[in-house]
């Protein structure tokens, strides 16, 4: 974490700012958060520049408000590569179903393809990974939805199987906060009626749903032979909202059937 601190130095130097300056520019810090944590003492900077000791989050915070620096880009000097949080969470492979609070970022990219080859039909089903003349970078906020706000992010776990096989163990999906009241009807197939994620005191769950007499039902898929549950509603249950989208594992299936 040497080199951290080297560049922690630089800016400090390029500020013009002494030891002494810091340590009282981080106590106003200190005094207005009513936190003394936020403190840098004249020893404990000089151990973060000179020693590489790394430093703790309210003080890293307080050298980014003083130096003027992003703080995920502080994070980056020390190994902490912030912009693959988002990634690493869904890549854990966890069994119960759980909201995905990770934003992200509209200076964040992500390599997709931004030119196929001139023989792919993009009608067809084709394999992406063969056809792609060219890949590039491009920010997040470009490739997102448009309502992205009202939208929030959660994992169907590895041990759920209340949907499935609409929604397999581990998909990832997208949920829409503002469709949070039950459809009474519009739909004429299963894939098409509208799955709803549940929050209640145990957790998390989706699920077809009924409302009547002050009670939710929650309904799973006939083959997952999983029950429906009921809840006083509201009270014991909170609709956050519809699923709209999904990214779908499916190599989960075979793991069930060799399981039971």
């Amino acid at each position: 974490m040497q080199q951290a601190g080297q560049k922690l130095r630089r800016e400090r130097e390029r500020l013009s700012l002494r030891y002494r300056d810091v340590e009282e520019a981080s106590q106003r810090v200190a005094n207005q958060h009513g936190n003394d944590e936020f403190l840098i003492g004249l020893s404990r900077l000089s151990d973060i520049e000179n020693k590489g000791t790394v430093p703790s989050l309210y003080r890293l915070y307080s050298l980014c408000a003083i130096y003027g620096l992003d703080m995920g880009t502080v994070l980056r000097w020390y190994g902490v590569p912030i912009e693959e949080l988002p990634r690493d969470s869904a890549s854990l492979p966890l069994d119960s179903t759980r909201p995905f609070g990770v934003r992200f970022s509209g200076k964040q990219s992500v390599e997709l393809p931004v030119e196929l080859k001139p023989d792919v039909d993009p009608k067809a089903t084709f394999y992406l990974s063969r056809s792609v003349r060219r890949w590039g970078r491009l920010p997040l906020a470009l490739v997102g939805s448009p309502n992205s706000r009202q939208h929030r992010y959660a994992f169907i776990g590895t041990e759920d199987w209340s949907m499935h096989p609409i929604l397999r163990p581990g998909t990832f999906v997208q949920i829409d906060e503002t469709r949070n009241r039950v459809a009474k009807g519009g739909w004429l197939t299963e894939s098409e009626r509208p799955i709803y994620f549940i929050e209640h005191r145990a957790g998390f769950r989706c699920g077809w749903c009924t409302e009547t007499d002050r009670k939710l039902v929650v309904w799973s898929h006939a083959s997952s032979e999983v029950p429906p549950e009921i809840f006083q509603y509201p009270g014991e249950a909170e609709i956050v909202g519809q699923v709209v989208a999904a990214a779908m594992r499916f190599d989960l299936a075979k793991r069930r059937r060799t399981r039971s």
